[in-house]
């Protein structure tokens, strides 16, 4: 049984069907989408992606058809009894209660948008967008209310690409945020500062610093007043979704996410996790952590489904990359940011250089800031960080692997990386970086 039709829920499952066909899957999801890109909604929302339909991967009929997966939309998890080994479920269309057995469980109930208990947030006007659900939700409002102004709160990944999304749709956009910078839980302050430029450059109205006391009808109520609202958009982050799991009696871990080892396996036998409500391994920190992101919880699913099929996976654990834009700026990030890495009981020093995406005197070339983040002593590389124009965000995975390998600054710049004009200056960007923070090791 998997409790979860989206990302980790299914990829989990489809993996049980391609080593086991003997094996009767079922699939338990409460809303009315499966294996969608929820990462999406965004730019279906800024106009980028034409229709809901295109946000999904595979319908709950093409899993019943091709896969001989009994998916069962509108059906909600109420309880597991470990026990009995079964599932309390809510048939949602018919308000009918039954209960399901299992051998093997699979609980992908992903992450839930933070919802700080502040007056008037339970309004139909302010929302969260987390599943497609809440995006069709959220589209359909804002076309119904014709909005022209609108408040994101929090500025966040969710919280920027929001903003952009509704500045594209021609709406006026104020974004809130408590932090006296953009991203703050991701980049490093001197990046988060080259951020808010490209940000006030767009028009939109960025208020970093403010504090969100309360929603009223059409306003946001802040510490410096009113501010007017069509409609509200929380990006201040998720929450694993683990409620049910804790109920059941599974042991949390980080942040309240359901504790798994290295195959994905809960504290009980034959009870498995993965994606946004499960807990991961960073490589560098060496330590248990949350991180939303759809390429853990495909990665992590696909190793539980290998272990469910009674084969043996593990997953290694992750570096923390990510990855965004605020229209033209793009914004990306993997390692530890300084303040993480002093946390992880490391001594970090940093370089910060201005580079251009392509050879500088060729047409087109955009600037870029990188910051190279190292161990003292050593010179391994701990983090970097990227904002600057249209082919700067991707060169991150360059650092994403040499991160994993466990290469030193110096590795990096040793690195026989591509060079043309078009795509890059003869010393690429992350390597004039990595030569910068060398030195101070």
């Amino acid at each position: 049984m998997v409790i979860g039709g989206d990302a980790a829920g299914m990829a989990a499952a489809s993996q049980v069907r391609r080593l086991r066909p003997d094996l009767d899957i079922v699939a338990l999801e409460r809303g009315h989408y499966t294996s969608y890109s929820a990462c999406g909604i965004p730019y279906l929302v800024g106009g980028d992606v034409a229709s809901f339909d295109d946000l999904v991967a595979r319908t709950p009929d093409q899993f019943r058809r091709d896969h001989r997966i009994d998916v069962r939309m509108g059906h909600e998890a109420m309880a597991i009894d470990l026990d009995a080994r079964s599932v309390e479920v809510r048939d949602l269309e018919h308000d009918r209660t039954f209960r399901l057995g299992f051998d093997q469980l699979m609980i992908g109930t992903g992450a839930k948008p933070i919802r700080p208990d502040l007056p008037g947030i339970n309004s139909e006007r302010v929302r969260g967008v987390q599943t497609l659900d809440d995006g069709c939700h959220l589209l359909a409002q804002a076309r119904q209310l014709g909005c022209k102004d609108v408040v994101v709160v929090g500025a966040g990944y969710i919280g920027l690409e929001m903003a952009e999304a509704f500045h594209r749709w021609g709406a006026r956009v104020v974004l809130i945020e408590g932090h006296e910078r953009p991203m703050s839980r991701t980049l490093d302050g001197d990046m988060g500062d080259r951020l808010v430029g490209h940000i006030e450059k767009l028009g939109i109205d960025a208020r970093f610093g403010e504090r969100v006391e309360g929603f009223e009808p059409g306003q946001v109520i802040t510490r410096s007043g009113p501010v007017r609202a069509d409609m509200v958009v929380l990006g201040l982050g998720v929450a694993p979704e683990s409620t049910l799991a804790e109920q059941a009696g599974l042991e949390l871990g980080s942040r309240d996410s359901i504790r798994v080892n290295r195959r994905q396996a809960t504290s009980v036998a034959g009870v498995w996790s993965a994606g946004d409500c499960a807990e991961t391994y960073h490589l560098v920190s060496q330590r248990r952590i949350h991180v939303a992101l759809g390429t853990v919880a495909n990665k992590t699913a696909r190793v539980a489904g290998v272990n469910m099929a009674g084969r043996y996976a593990t997953f290694p654990g992750i570096v923390g990359t990510a990855v965004t834009k605020v229209c033209s700026t793009e914004v990306a990030r993997t390692g530890l940011a300084t303040a993480e890495a002093e946390r992880a009981g490391f001594e970090p020093v940093s370089a910060v250089v201005e580079a251009t995406t392509r050879a500088g005197y060729f047409p087109g070339a955009e600037p870029m800031t990188v910051k190279a983040i190292a161990e003292r002593g050593t010179g391994r590389l701990l983090g970097m960080q990227i904002v600057g124009g249209a082919g700067s965000a991707k060169r991150i995975d360059t650092a994403a692997t040499a991160i994993t390998a466990g290469m030193s600054a110096a590795d990096v710049i040793e690195l026989d990386l591509s060079y043309a004009p078009p795509f890059s200056p003869v010393w690429d960007p992350v390597q004039v970086a990595a030569r910068a923070v060398a030195k101070l090791v």
